[in-house]
């Protein structure tokens, strides 16, 4: 399940981020959380497993007919490709009208998720061999 990202969210998003490497750096990971608040195209959700558990963090920002991913995390003991392609699930759930795309950090997982789901990189059926 995603929940949107709010004020009273702030030490569990900051020890999700933490984790990133990118983000050991403390004034780096403020500056994250501040970019995701500043502008109403972004958007920064925690998710929470099947059991309930913040597992991981997802940080998105709508371009036109597309939601780019441009942040994917994982509690280390959750990391595991089905529970990325569960946060995707939720999120294109949660922007049905919207194409959910990747940056090229997380092209893997956007590609391996639109297979999973029958569309390839072009959003064409996987079906679909004619093209």
């Amino acid at each position: 399940m995603l929940l949107k990202y709010r004020s009273d969210y702030q030490k569990i998003a900051m020890g999700i981020l933490s984790l990133d490497p990118v983000f050991k750096d403390w004034d780096r990971l403020q500056h994250a959380l501040a970019w995701y608040q500043t502008s109403d195209d972004r958007t920064l959700y925690l998710w929470k497993d099947r059991r309930d558990d913040f597992a991981g963090i997802l940080g998105t920002e709508q371009q036109g007919r597309y939601v780019v991913v441009r942040l994917l995390t994982l509690m280390p003991d959750k990391q595991t490709t089905r529970n990325a392609q569960n946060m995707l699930d939720d999120l294109a759930a949660t922007v049905p009208q919207q194409r959910v795309m990747g940056t090229l950090a997380n092209a893997k997982i956007i590609a391996e998720w639109e297979y999973q789901h029958g569309q390839d990189h072009d959003g064409r059926s996987t079906a679909d061999s004619s093209q």
